[in-house]
């Protein structure tokens, strides 16, 4: 146990972001660089070394968090790196990324405030790229397999990794022109640099695993050749295909999904663009879902310099503490206040929009929307609640639906869909077709980073054990697995 009594004489301290005023005019990470450091190793100590630790539990990728925990509380970083590499190939994404399950299974979190694991991890991780505890770890020999992963999201890279650390030959498709997925091109600047996605894959290029970016499988590659070229697959594609608003004006210039909005602001960062073909500045903003993607659009729009932003959410409010039907050690859905929204905006939660209004020029103008409340288990409009909101430029971040169908993967693979549409698979994350499996979203449906990477090591395993008839990768979780409700 780290400290037997951190529990009872430390507080829980989190990391501190920059004055909203000063951040929202660059795209920096909104933490102060280097206030994590000095307060870690006694926040560590308030980890309890509980006989059974829920957050291991918590969380999909079943990281040894006491473990790390003691290692950080004694500042043994070299030690402490090891133990998070052990069960996340990527914990500089998660810890900047993840909502942290893992901290609301927490023992500590029945009675206080949840040890701040997190921050912890960003803390332990950053800690070791800067002294050099991160390098390459190519195989000591090759297997003669080649793997092709479609796909360079957090699980294309998690199943690249373990599978090139294997001894096998594998390269990752991309259709983006640079590789990361959502991590590259959907997470603003603001919330995880870049550089954190280029120096893994540097790392990965020394180990041996290829990239192939501006190639997408079923349009530039047929699907049905891949798999003759490689030995195995593995598809990573994601749940692509965003929810649409099918209301009258949705055809007007200015509402955009939330997917076209936020990677062309990336780009501008990337520097392949000097202002973005969808801005904000000096526009009314409005974006219609209450998630994280919708809080990265808020967080996008005060930087292009909104005139006003307003974010919509059709369901109500969350509460501040737990329901009784979300008791520990499971996820609750409480209300959170991003870093994006402590920077501005208002918050409208209970209504659905009803239709969009344009100009004279076919362009948004307003939204109109109303109330919304639950009757017998279904939403149900509010008679006399109708009210007229500007907008001139609207993103929709309501989800999405799945993997995406208009290339032609799926068919040309021949694969087989689940009751969700999602592509359906086994145990072993193997698909219908001899060779083929699929991780993360696209065979999960949408989800958290850190599923990604568990279903990435884990499709791993099952890739090794399809070409050499054993395994001796880890396999964290099942498709079945779900966690904490999470």
């Amino acid at each position: 146990m780290a400290d037997p009594k951190g529990f009872l004489t430390t507080g829980r301290e989190v990391a501190r972001t920059r004055p909203a005023g000063e951040r929202v005019k660059d795209w920096n990470e909104v933490y102060v660089r280097g206030s994590l450091l000095p307060i870690i190793s006694k926040q560590a100590g308030r980890c309890m070394d509980c006989g059974i630790p829920f957050c291991h539990n918590g969380c999909p990728l079943g990281n040894l968090i006491p473990e790390w925990n003691d290692y950080a509380y004694r500042e043994d970083w070299s030690a402490a790196s090891e133990r998070l590499h052990a069960t996340n190939n990527f914990p500089e994404f998660t810890g900047r990324l993840c909502p942290a399950p893992c901290e609301s299974a927490c023992v500590l979190g029945i009675n206080q405030p949840a040890v701040t694991i997190k921050n912890v991890e960003v803390s332990i991780i950053d800690k070791a790229w800067g002294s050099g505890d991160v390098t390459p770890q190519p195989p000591e020999r090759l297997s003669g397999k080649t793997v092709a992963v479609i796909g360079s999201g957090p699980a294309g890279l998690a199943a690249a990794q373990q599978l090139t650390r294997a001894g096998h030959t594998v390269a990752v498709y991309e259709r983006a022109d640079r590789i990361g997925g959502l991590l590259r091109y959907g997470i603003p600047e603001f919330k995880m640099e870049k550089s954190h996605i280029n120096r893994r894959i540097e790392q990965m290029r020394a180990e041996g695993t290829k990239f192939r970016t501006e190639v997408e499988i079923g349009k530039d590659i047929d699907a049905a050749k891949l798999r003759r070229r490689h030995d195995a697959v593995v598809i990573a594609a994601g749940a692509t295909v965003s929810r649409d608003l099918p209301v009258p004006g949705r055809e007007l210039n200015g509402v955009h999904f939330a997917m076209e909005y936020l990677p062309l602001a990336n780009k501008v960062q990337e520097g392949d663009l000097t202002v973005s073909p969808i801005s904000a500045e000096g526009k009314h903003v409005v974006v219609i879902g209450g998630g994280d993607t919708g809080a990265d659009c808020v967080g996008t729009a005060h930087r292009q310099g909104a005139a006003s932003v307003t974010q919509l959410e059709i369901m109500p409010k969350p509460g501040e503490e737990r329901n009784t039907n979300q008791p520990w050690p499971t996820f609750p859905m409480l209300y959170k206040v991003t870093s994006a929204h402590e920077e501005g905006g208002e918050r409208v939660y209970s209504v659905s929009t009803t239709h969009f209004e344009g100009d004279e020029d076919g362009n948004v103008q307003a939204l109109h929307l109303v109330e919304v409340e639950f009757k017998d288990g279904k939403l149900e409009q509010k008679p006399g609640t109708e009210r007229r909101i500007p907008a001139q430029l609207v993103t929709l971040a309501m989800g999405f639906t799945g993997t995406d169908q208009a290339n032609g993967l799926v068919q040309q693979f021949g694969l087989e869909l689940d009751g969700r549409g999602n592509i359906a698979r086994d145990g072993d994350y193997a698909t219908n077709v001899d060779g083929v499996f699929v991780a993360g979203d696209a065979g999960r449906g949408q989800s958290l980073i850190v599923w990604a990477i568990a279903e990435g090591r884990s499709a791993a395993r099952g890739v090794d054990h399809f070409l050499t008839g054993a395994s001796a990768l880890p396999a964290p979780i099942r498709p079945t697995d779900r966690s904490l409700m999470v």
